[in-house]
């Protein structure tokens, strides 16, 4: 039988259309590491998105990866309510689903929410040796870059825990986080000197990464260098593929 992962991400809901498209290019390299199984994705702002790889799924379902940076409001609660919707869209007018799997907040039993990409283990050290390569040495300086949220404590919380590891990791003189969409701002950090790194904690490169985050730092005067986005990594699919195929083998997961 054929394995069925499902990558979700938020998109771009100002312009959908790239987004999903660069989310259907990373699924095809998660595949490449994954003969046998079938990738689909999905963003949450591409409308129909998540109902045509609901239907693509059929009634086995499968498992969810959800791109996203941190756990929360979003992956406990919206992605599977989204998922019953999808589900009820792709399936039920059809006749092809007897709704014995439906659970409401708790999501569709046919399909299984795996922890979000920013929680993986794999990731934060994924993170120190992409600052290790971009040069950063001992005493360094290092900016961690995320959206952050005012509805849950979740994200920053993530991001936090992640500048502590890599200060201890990397043996950083200063390492912190700052947020576009709540305090600490990306626009009012001060003291970085010229040899900074900023990291942009993020899954995509969106307009989050592409517009406010350089906006944000320019504010600031903020004088390093801005590395690429961390889920832009060629790393990343490999790094997934992992995680859908150890999922597979344990047959447990977060609802």
């Amino acid at each position: 039988m054929t394995q069925t992962a499902l990558i979700v991400a938020h998109g771009q809901p100002s312009d959908p259309a790239p987004a999903e498209a660069a989310l259907g290019r990373l699924a095809a390299a998660v595949a490449e590491h994954l003969p046998g199984w079938r990738v689909l994705s999905a963003t949450l702002a591409a409308e129909g998105a998540l109902t045509n790889a609901a239907k693509a799924a059929g009634t086995a379902g499968g498992l969810v990866f959800p791109m996203f940076m941190a756990d929360g409001w979003f992956t406990r609660q919206h992605l599977p309510e989204r998922l019953v919707k999808a589900c009820r869209a792709a399936l039920f007018d059809a006749g092809g689903c007897d709704r014995s799997g439906c659970g409401g907040a708790a999501g569709c039993a046919r399909w299984r929410v795996l922890p979000p990409f920013g929680l993986d283990p794999t990731v934060q050290t994924l993170a120190l040796r992409v600052l290790h390569e971009a040069g950063v040495p001992l005493g360094g300086e290092v900016l961690l870059a995320a959206h952050g949220s005012g509805r849950s404590p979740a994200p920053a919380e993530v991001a936090h825990a992640l500048a502590a590891l890599l200060k201890e990791g990397l043996q950083l003189r200063r390492s912190e986080a700052a947020f576009i969409e709540q305090d600490p701002r990306l626009s009012s950090v001060a003291g970085f000197s010229a040899e900074a790194v900023c990291l942009p904690f993020f899954a995509a490169e969106g307009e989050h990464v592409t517009d406010d985050l350089p906006e944000a730092l320019a504010e600031a005067g903020f004088p390093g260098r801005i590395l690429p986005p961390l889920g832009r990594d060629p790393r990343v699919p490999a790094a997934i593929a992992a995680v859908l195929r150890a999922a597979q083998g344990t047959g447990s997961g977060d609802q």
